[in-house]
């Protein structure tokens, strides 16, 4: 298995984590970063598979003597993986993402643009239980199929390792009906999706009043 020693030195996983943050990370990443460097036994990939494979089977209550049995994991790296457990186990609210199974409750997130007098093009990534993983807003300004590109709307999906996306955007005018350009950038997001293997699951525009689904 690759060492983080052969990689490109803004590859390896701590450089990467200060420069483009935790979220950039994947799970195998994080524990690239806690555990730090391997020894004579294995290196730090060998132990972060090792690791990742307990944590599929116990979650985050994995049993000291389980990583005990890890090779290359002395006692010093088990105290800092269980610490890290533990605190991650004790900021962790179950079930505080809302569940967006519905184009209603959908809208129900997007009360903050609805009156808006600028159009707002809002992305909701979701996970494969269609909980609310993170809202954001991608461009403010007349929608067009050039302002709304699907890399800055699929980027932060990828990021959040989503299984779907929900976008949305606001008529300032008070109309619903869909523009050429708004059905331009959903025939293109959808395209995207399929291509990126995210699930578009709709497109709404939203008034202060109504809403309506383009797909």
């Amino acid at each position: 298995m690759k060492s983080v020693l052969d990689m490109n030195k803004l590859d390896r996983p701590r450089e990467k984590l200060l420069t483009k943050g935790v979220a950039a990370l994947s799970e195998f990443e994080l524990l690239q970063a806690i555990i730090g460097s391997g020894n004579k036994q294995a290196n730090v990939s060998q132990i972060a598979k090792s690791i990742q494979k307990l944590l599929v089977q116990f979650g985050h209550d994995i049993p000291p003597s389980e990583l005990r049995r890890v090779t290359g994991l002395g006692s010093a790296k088990i105290s800092e993986l269980l610490a890290a457990f533990e605190l991650s186990k004790r900021h962790l609210i179950v079930g505080e993402q809302p569940i967006i199974d519905s184009p209603e409750k959908a809208v129900e997130q997007l009360a903050d643009i609805r009156d808006k007098k600028q159009e707002h093009f809002v992305c909701l990534t979701l996970d494969g239980a269609n909980r609310l993983i993170a809202k954001r807003i991608i461009t403010i300004g007349t929608l067009t199929s050039s302002l709304v590109h699907p890399r800055e709307v699929f980027a932060d999906a990828i990021t959040d390792r989503a299984a779907g996306i929900i976008v949305a955007h606001n008529h300032p005018s008070g109309s619903l009906k869909a523009s050429n350009a708004d059905k331009s950038v959903n025939k293109r997001l959808k395209e995207a999706g399929e291509l990126l293997g995210v699930n578009f699951i709709d497109h709404l525009i939203v008034t202060r009043q109504a809403y309506i689904s383009l797909t």
